[in-house]
């Protein structure tokens, strides 16, 4: 199963539409956006993207709860499941327990990914580039015996995402 993980679009639409065409030209299953979509372009990029997807709102989503009953975004922290892997998802890193088989957060804008007590967990960076020059986002690929993150990145003026693999044993 591979999940496409994205967070902290912030107005970038123009960002956010090329992470989640990366993300489908890679053949994720689902979209999973922890936060900071601030206008409803991105969520309906979300929504127009054919896949699965879910959401939460970040700090900065004040003003997408008018339209939240029109898209798939959620409260944090938001407690879910794909097949038998349970996900806790939420934008400000202030749950960050191990209650669940995968954390993932954003608002650091900064990409991390640790496994840790049988937990996972992922912030994908900042699709926005607003504290560096590179455009981020996470495939977790979850295979029977390991996770295998795929971090992506791109300098704002290149056309290629670059890429760096974790791998961790499923215990």
């Amino acid at each position: 199963m591979k999940i496409g993980i994205l967070s902290d679009s912030h107005t970038k639409v123009d960002y956010t539409e090329d992470v989640i065409n990366h993300l489908k030209e890679n053949k994720v299953q689902y979209l999973i956006h922890a936060g900071d979509l601030c206008v409803e372009k991105n969520l309906e990029l979300l929504e127009n993207s054919g896949l699965t997807y879910v959401s939460v709102f970040g700090n900065n989503d004040r003003g997408l709860l008018s339209v939240s009953d029109k898209y798939f975004i959620k409260k944090e922290p938001y407690y879910f499941k794909i097949k038998d892997i349970k996900f806790k998802l939420m934008h400000l890193p202030y749950h960050l327990t191990p209650d669940s088989d995968i954390v993932i957060f954003g608002h650091t804008h900064m990409f991390e990914c640790e496994y840790t007590n049988k937990t996972l967990f992922v912030n994908p960076g900042e699709v926005c580039a607003r504290e560096k020059p590179l455009i981020e986002c996470v495939i977790l690929e979850i295979n029977e015996n390991e996770y295998i993150i795929s971090y992506y990145f791109k300098n704002i003026n290149e056309n290629n995402f670059k890429k760096e693999e974790y791998k961790y044993e499923r215990k």
